[in-house]
């Protein structure tokens, strides 16, 4: 109960203080509070009040009690059941990246699964819109936390940087009703509050309301002093004009003289403060403590053995010094942590006045204290801090040779973010002096899609490591590979197959058991599926520090994803379901450094479950989770995550949602340069095209598939062959739709030929059961009656029931009429039952769901008015464009429209585009009526 009375929330034992290094936690907590504060009830009441509005904004100079004022605050919220989440910046964290890292670990200390999802998607890239992307993902999930959520940004006035403020304008403009912004600042905030301030959303307090009154000024002074003459506490009111830091300054400098107030000095800015702070107090302590204190100042934060190991004095003396300045109330401000040893910070104004007396002093004594510094935090496993300490020490190389050995276990505990920050503080010519680190970076580029950079860093290593540096050039071949695979490449993967094979013995474990991932997808490619199996089950028992390697690519879980998809690109739909269970299971208790694990084991649990007829599972299981499965996955696993979701759309008659998901595969294609993936995307838009009887779209996107395939016209070996399956394929339809059925069957028997020698099991039953329907409309029953069972037995045996109905709208009666009055054996008759009793509804006579009576809202004034810029994207979303596209037209960007469309739905109670069309009809109606 203590804990939770100081953190707002108790942390799960799932997310360890140990996994937030090199994160500096105690930025995480807020200051401690002390007894002698002054109960500010006039500004509590405001800030209670307004408790539920959007935004709060504190803006004042230091000193002016913004901070204790929050603290009081948070108190009280945390009595009323909000959580309160709480981050201390400081010019540190002026960078996007950084400030992100601390963001999504502020609000993960009240619970991980609030930033689980935008973890991921903050780890693969800082670009524009995947920063947007990564807030719209965090939104989601704090507004499916259970209870309020106050985000407290503490000095805000240190972030400068334009996009850290486009980052906090979508979190203020995206944020559900249960988050609430409060922001403490010097300066004025560098948002634009205008619509929340119409809204009456925000509550902003400046220098007027945060001044002490007369009557505080002196409840203070006697909570500092004990008894003080009622002319005095005004006199110094007076002097400070109610500024707390000025009157607490005041208080000591009145306790150490024990004497009356003789020659009063105005205190009511910085400048008078550090003249009075040096000349009242620094000059009545010793030359030690003096010492101690600038020392103190070099750290951003500071403990009694820290103290000790700066100054070379016994520890003891740091103790004592500590409790001194805090019993004295000398501008020491105390941390809650988890650390068994108190931490501490100094107020800002004082710690601003020590260190230019501390950069007064020679660079060589300056490079000492950081020295010592860098050690003490070195030895007690504070990465960020000892690597930041090493630099401005001038131990820049032993801090990078300090990252390249924590590198590996960084990596395998999923710490990607820690490990570009840390090597983001190091000075850029050691980095290029270590080639570990760079192939690093090139890894990171891949993680986050910049294979541009990619490239430019694997050409120059390609350059830099000598031919007989076995381990290097292995690790070369394995990022190479790595994109390759990125980039839908597998003919390059293929090449370096004979470099992967054998590892050198100093690889580490996260690179061996990388390749032997890599080996097992290249064999699945080329249809080996045994083979790619064997890899795994042969694979030894890696570890790291003693524990398995479990998460990231070179992962145990990941190799055993990969045994489930050798069994579903054969159709074994089966084996496949078992295998991604049972790795869901352990990813889900592994962590952040299983995550990617996990993900793709979701990806490709979707498939089995759309296939297995559990199509409201597989489309729960995945549409939330798009974004970020699109982020983080390989290609492979996004286009079976998309065509999933668009069959499912279809299913149930969400006509615009399944379209929207068949461009957002081509835009995804298009823009990472995927050409297989391009081929399905104009695969499916194709066969959408022919069974809404489009046959112009059609044929449009039959010649840009055409036009594809002639590209590839060798692809034979690769994965690449699939664009020549999709488009004959298609071309296999066309034929048929011109009335020239010989031809196609005559055309699909060739292509049946083609798919068995890919050992594509699941693709040749879907195939021959398109032929049954075929030899059926030329009259041919026997022909199609025995198509017909060879494919039951087939689809029996992988465990198929989707993938025989979708071929074509006329399978589910071609089997029932097949199989009626035939003497099936006991098993396949009991399939074929289970088969027919999906009750599928072909796709042409499908109707559009109606939404949940109990949720969709009546045709009535109770609807919220949607604003002019929701009826513009409603009036596009009519016309089947999708979200890139509406977002070209208005100038917005894709998250943005998404957003939008979010409250739209929520509006007029409906849950997909084709809903929302159709209640906007409905209202127009009603209105023209």
């Amino acid at each position: 109960m203590e804990k939770q009375q100081k953190t707002g929330a108790v942390r799960p034992a799932s997310a360890p203080a140990r996994a937030l290094h090199p994160i500096d936690s105690s930025k995480l907590m807020p200051p401690r509070s002390t007894a002698r504060i002054v109960a500010r009830e006039r500004l509590l009441e405001q800030l209670l009040e307004a408790r539920r509005r959007r935004c709060i904004v504190l803006k004042g100079p230091a000193g002016w009690g913004k901070t204790t004022v929050l603290l009081s605050w948070r108190q009280k919220l945390i009595s009323f059941g909000f959580d309160v989440a709480w981050l201390t910046l400081t010019q540190d964290d002026n960078d996007l990246t950084r400030f992100l890292d601390y963001l999504l670990a502020s609000l993960a200390y009240l619970s991980p699964e609030i930033v689980r999802d935008a973890s991921l998607l903050e780890g693969s890239g800082i670009d524009r819109e995947g920063v947007e992307r990564t807030v719209v993902t965090l939104v989601r999930g704090i507004a499916s936390h259970p209870r309020e959520v106050v985000l407290v940004l503490d000095d805000l006035h240190t972030l400068t940087d334009t996009t850290i403020h486009e980052a906090l304008q979508w979190l203020l403009d995206y944020a559900p009703a249960n988050l609430h912004l409060v922001l403490a600042s010097r300066s004025t905030v560098p948002l634009s509050l205008a619509r929340l301030r119409s809204q009456e959303l925000a509550l902003e307090l400046d220098l007027r309301d945060l001044r002490f009154t007369p009557e505080e000024s002196e409840q203070f002074l006697k909570a500092q002093l004990g008894d003080i003459d009622a002319r005095d506490a005004r006199l110094l009111h007076d002097l400070s004009d109610g500024w707390i830091a000025g009157l607490q300054l005041l208080s000591v400098g009145r306790k150490k003289g024990k004497a009356a107030i003789q020659s009063p000095v105005q205190l009511r800015d910085t400048e008078a403060f550090a003249s009075f702070f040096e000349s009242e107090v620094l000059s009545r302590l010793s030359a030690e403590d003096v010492e101690l204190l600038l020392h103190m100042a070099v750290c951003n934060r500071f403990c009694a053995s820290l103290c000790a190991a700066l100054s070379g004095r016994p520890e003891h003396d740091a103790v004592t010094l500590l409790a001194r300045l805090e019993s004295d109330n000398l501008f020491l401000i105390p941390i809650d942590s988890d650390d068994p040893e108190t931490w501490y910070r100094l107020h800002p104004l004082l710690r601003e006045n020590l260190l230019k007396h501390f950069e007064s002093r020679s660079e060589e004594e300056r490079r000492s204290v950081h020295a010592r510094a860098w050690v003490w935090f070195r030895e007690h496993d504070h990465l960020d801090e000892a690597v930041r300490h090493a630099v401005a020490g001038g131990e820049a190389e032993a801090a990078t040779r300090l990252v390249e050995h924590r590198m590996e276990t960084l990596y395998a505990q999923g710490d990607l973010r820690v490990l570009l920050e840390l090597i983001r503080q190091l000075p850029a010519e050691q980095v290029r002096r270590h080639i570990g680190l760079r192939l690093l970076q090139a890894r990171m580029h891949i993680y986050a899609r910049e294979f541009a950079a990619c490239i430019e860093c694997v050409e120059q290593l390609e350059r830099d490591i000598p031919h007989d540096h076995r381990e290097d050039r292995f690790h070369l071949a394995l990022v190479r590979a790595l994109l390759a695979i990125q980039r839908d490449d597998t003919d390059s993967a293929l090449a370096l197959l004979p470099e992967l094979i054998d590892p050198p013995e100093g690889a580490d474990a996260a690179s061996v058991g990388g390749s032997i991932n890599l080996r097992s997808w290249l064999c699945m490619h080329r249809g080996d599926y045994e083979e790619a199996r064997r890899i795994q089950v042969e694979r030894p028992a890696l570890t790291i520090n003693g524990a398995p390697l479990l998460g990231t690519p070179g992962g145990v879980l990941q190799g055993r994803c990969l045994i489930g998809l050798s069994y579903a690109m054969q159709g074994r739909m089966n084996q496949a379901e078992r295998v991604y269970r049972e790795v869901l299971h352990e990813a889900e208790r592994g962590g952040k450094a299983c995550a990617e694990s996990m993900y793709m084991a979701i990806a490709l649990l979707g498939e089995v479950l759309y296939e297995m007829n559990d199509v409201a599972a597989a489309h729960k299981l995945l549409a939330d989770r798009i974004d970020t499965l699109e982020r983080i996955s390989i290609p492979d696993s996004v286009l079976r995550v998309i065509e999933v979701l668009w069959k499912a759309e279809w299913r149930i008659g969400n006509r615009l949602e399944s379209g929207a998901y068949m461009e957002r595969l081509e835009e995804y294609a298009t823009k990472l340069g995927l050409d297989r993936l391009l081929a399905h995307s104009l695969n499916w838009q194709f066969l959408w095209s022919l069974l809404q009887g489009e046959r112009a779209d059609a044929e449009a996107r039959l010649e840009r598939l055409n036009a594809l395939d002639a590209r590839h016209p060798h692809a034979e070996d690769s994965a690449l062959k699939e664009i020549y399956l999709l488009a004959e394929s298609c071309r296999v339809r066309w034929q048929a739709s011109q009335g020239d059925l010989k031809g196609a069957a005559r055309r699909l028997e060739r292509l049946i030929e083609r798919s068995e020698g890919t050992g594509r099991q699941l693709g040749t039953a879907r195939l021959l059961m398109l032929g049954a329907v075929f030899d059926r409309q030329l009259g041919q029953p026997d022909a199609a009656r025995a198509k017909v069972i060879e494919v039951l037995r087939c689809g029996h045996r992988l465990g198929l029931l989707r993938s025989l109905l979708d071929i074509h709208p006329a399978a589910a009666s071609l089997i029932e009429e097949v199989t009626r009055g035939e003497a099936l054996d006991p098993v396949l008759a009991f399939y074929v039952e289970r088969l027919l009793a999906t009750q599928p509804v072909p796709a042409t006579e499908q109707a559009p769901a109606p939404a949940d009576p109990r949720t969709r809202k009546p045709l009535t004034a109770s609807v919220e008015p949607l604003k002019e810029r929701e009826m513009e994207i409603l009036h596009l979303l009519a016309q089947a464009l999708p979200n890139k596209k509406i977002a070209r037209t208005l100038g917005l960007s894709p998250e943005t429209v998404k957003w939008h469309l979010s409250h739209i739905y929520s509006k007029l109670g409906v849950s997909s585009r084709d809903e929302a069309v159709a209640r906007m009809r409905d209202m127009e109606t009603g209105l023209e009526d």
